[in-house]
């Protein structure tokens, strides 16, 4: 009998210009710790700037448990009262 993969879970973050990079990355690696897989979304380059940067802090955090950080860049539209908009998702998964 085959037993199916566990789902993997995953937590959305929506960056801002002003989200501390810090705070962002200690979020991440918190999550990548307890098994989560990372999703960022940023909107303009202020937002895409703060999540780029907190991917290297959270790499830091997880590297004393021998984890490697991956990423990829995608695009993701989504829908407002005023049309939609389109964004930068950034999925972060720890292996």
């Amino acid at each position: 009998m085959q037993t199916q993969p566990a789902a993997v879970r995953e937590k959305e973050f929506r960056v801002k210009s002003v989200t501390p990079p810090p705070e962002l990355g200690s979020a991440i690696a918190h999550a990548i710790k307890s098994g989560h897989q990372v999703v960022l979304e940023a909107v303009g380059a202020g937002a895409i700037n703060q999540a780029v940067k907190s991917i290297p802090i959270a790499q830091s955090f997880v590297s004393s448990f021998g984890t490697k950080l991956t990423e990829e860049i995608t695009f993701f539209r989504s829908k407002t009262p005023g049309g939609e908009i389109l964004g930068i998702a950034l999925p972060v998964m720890g292996g």
